[in-house]
């Protein structure tokens, strides 16, 4: 399975009031790589505009998880069509966007598509889940009064 991600149309849905600000994208980006590690999925995301200078220097380009800018002549829109022109198997195959026309582009091609609110539920229970797998291993150890004597049997009471 795979998804690729309309990035600058998940943001407006995600962070509406930060759609403009750059801290938004690697806010993204970061909530997108934990739903990789999670579900073992390749994700593409592409984003408006030209690359971002806060991304530059991190590595977003691997096997399972890329992320896209359009050339200067082009826009994302032209990017998430052309990737999906490209797609040779459609059966496990995501598109992630509310722009209609994108979605209409990819249904007639055969994926799949998903609106950025159903793709945020999916994402929001991935990484709920996630936490509360963290949380779970966090478990404060206490110890039994038989280990609380051992140990003060070697180190003596310092009372």
């Amino acid at each position: 399975m795979a998804y690729l991600i309309d990035g600058s149309n998940l943001i407006g849905h995600l962070f509406p009031e930060k759609l403009r600000d750059p801290a938004s994208k690697t806010s993204l980006i970061s909530s997108l790589l934990t739903f990789q590690r999670i579900k073992k999925r390749k994700i593409t995301v592409v984003f408006d505009g030209p690359l971002d200078p806060d991304l530059i220097d991190k590595n977003l380009r691997t096997r399972t998880f890329s992320v896209v800018f359009p050339d200067l002549d082009e826009n994302a829109d032209h990017v998430i069509k052309r990737i999906i022109e490209n797609q040779t198997d459609m059966r496990k195959f995501y598109v992630v966007s509310t722009d209609r026309e994108i979605r209409s582009f990819a249904k007639a091609r055969g994926a799949k598509s998903l609106t950025c609110e159903e793709f945020t539920k999916l994402l929001e229970s991935a990484l709920k889940s996630y936490q509360k797998s963290l949380d779970a291993k966090k478990e404060e150890i206490s110890l039994s009064p038989l280990e609380v004597d051992h140990w003060t049997q070697i180190f003596g009471d310092k009372k």
